[in-house]
């Protein structure tokens, strides 16, 4: 979507972590939603395996809920703790696809 921007990323094995620059034309729900179907279609081509688990919907990969909060003055804040996940989850399960 024009002018929306990933500013940080985490990606653990069960959750992400985003912060992104929305712009105010846009729902931030329809963001997501956009970002799951693509993300989604993008995983099932490169693991095929996803069609026989999810088999009676297309493009389901992500659960349907998401967690969404403003960022204001506290930014720098927000993005350290993006960062800071990963190393605390790091020495967590793994999984291998």
């Amino acid at each position: 979507m024009p002018g929306v921007e990933i500013v940080e990323q985490n990606i653990q094995v069960d959750h992400i972590h985003t912060v992104m620059i929305i712009p105010s034309k846009y729902a931030v729900s329809a963001v997501v939603a956009q970002l799951k179907a693509k993300s989604a279609g993008r995983l099932r081509k490169k693991f095929v395996w996803l069609d026989k688990m999810y088999w009676k919907e297309l493009n389901i990969v992500w659960s349907p809920g998401f967690f969404v909060a403003t960022v204001g003055l506290d930014e720098k804040h927000i993005i350290h703790y993006v960062r800071w996940q990963q190393r605390q989850d790091s020495g967590q399960l793994k999984l291998n696809f």
